[in-house]
């Protein structure tokens, strides 16, 4: 490794954060993004290789000094969204119809800004693996990290992911013994009857009708067939029939998702999906087509490492409060595929009470978090790899 060249502070992170905030670029396709990030890491001296993850993922290495150890990852998702920015911020988003509404240009900072600080000063024992993973909205890129042989190719004992958590003061983190996120499932259903005139709709099979009906029917898998002691939330979100006022459609599309912590209770709830599409469809004489998509699966913490996570943070001065007790919550995170593969946690920090809540165009990720992520990530390495810890 060569010495490294670069020095970290708040006005550094903040220059990195803002460059990455002007410039979102979404699903595998971070390609200035990726390149700016090797830019940081070469000239901080770490090996890395690039490429990963469908071409825009990059692993770098670093190797502490005090000897043998175990090996850790730790991850920060480096992708924007399709979300017309409203900031109106000076270093707002330079690209139409797309932004860093979810914070990973921070993520992606304060994993920078760590890898740096560790690769002035390596004291650990053990190797940490700094993975900047692509398009985790949506597209599932840990799936894609995992399924390409990430853990074969950089064994790790043991791997760690932060998110920034809007109405959570800054100064706050929030640490899950086990579930943190929710599975995600999405599905499309195709609707085809017989068109017909508003006024006559004996003549035909109204797609509307049976939609409609089936919306109501599907919230009773929820209310019914879920136990009350377990969590799922079933949304249509999108119907799209017709294009005059005096016409039956022929054809209906229907959208939407499902989400659960409980893998039993998601396949139950699949299952009986299309048991009442096919009931709706043959009550109603027309064709229906369900295309239903299990994406993420939940996110759960290893209670061991989460214990560990919480412990370091209730040692930083930076860290007031660690809630021990907030409830998961029901949106989703690709960090999971890579929880599956390994133990490890996630943990939320604060971005602030008064944040825009994520995803929305007004989002824009707090820079008094940067250095708080900074200090985590490098005082858990720190932790996790000293001398003689059994607990990576």
């Amino acid at each position: 490794m060569n010495m490294p060249n670069i020095t970290i502070d708040d006005e550094t992170l903040r220059e990195w954060r803002h460059d990455f905030h002007r410039h979102p670029e979404t699903a595998f396709e971070e390609h200035r993004t990726s390149r700016r990030i090797a830019e940081i890491l070469r000239e901080a001296g770490l090996d890395i290789v690039t490429g990963l993850g469908g071409g825009t993922g990059i692993v770098a290495s670093l190797d502490g000094r005090l000897g043998e150890g175990p090996s850790i990852g730790l991850r920060a998702d480096i992708d924007a969204l399709d979300v017309p920015e409203a900031t109106g911020l000076a270093y707002a988003s330079q690209t139409p119809g797309k932004m860093h509404a979810c914070g990973h240009d921070g993520h992606t900072t304060m994993l920078l800004g760590a890898a740096c600080q560790l690769a002035r000063a390596p004291e650990f024992a053990g190797r940490v693996h700094f993975i900047f993973q692509p398009a985790e909205e949506s597209e599932g890129g840990g799936r894609v990290m995992v399924e390409e042989g990430l853990f074969e190719r950089f064994p790790m004992d043991a791997v760690y992911g932060v998110h920034n958590w809007p109405g959570l003061p800054v100064g706050e983190a929030a640490v899950h013994d086990t579930a943190v996120m929710a599975a995600f499932d999405v599905f499309t259903l195709t609707l085809k009857g017989d068109g017909c005139h508003a006024a006559m709709p004996h003549l035909g099979s109204d797609v509307i009708l049976a939609a409609s009906q089936l919306v109501t029917q599907l919230q009773g898998l929820i209310s019914r067939e879920t136990p009350a002691h377990k969590t799922a939330v079933l949304s249509v979100t999108q119907i799209h029939a017709g294009d005059a006022f005096n016409v039956i459609p022929d054809t209906l599309e229907l959208r939407g998702t499902l989400r659960c912590f409980d893998e039993p209770l998601r396949e139950h709830l699949a299952e009986r999906f299309q048991q009442a599409v096919d009931s709706m469809a043959q009550f109603h004489d027309m064709q229906a087509s369900l295309d239903y998509q299990p994406r993420y699966p939940a996110t759960f913490n290893t209670p061991q490492h989460a214990q560990r996570c919480a412990e370091v943070l209730e040692g930083m001065p930076q860290i007031q409060h660690v809630h021990r007790d907030l409830p998961p919550s029901m949106a989703s995170e690709d960090f999971a595929f890579m929880l599956r593969e390994r133990p490890g946690a996630y943990i939320w920090l604060g971005n602030g009470e008064d944040s825009a809540a994520l995803h929305n165009p007004h989002y824009d990720f707090n820079d008094a978090l940067s250095p708080i992520g900074v200090a985590y990530w490098t005082r858990l390495v720190r932790t996790l790899l000293a001398q003689h810890s059994d607990t990576p």
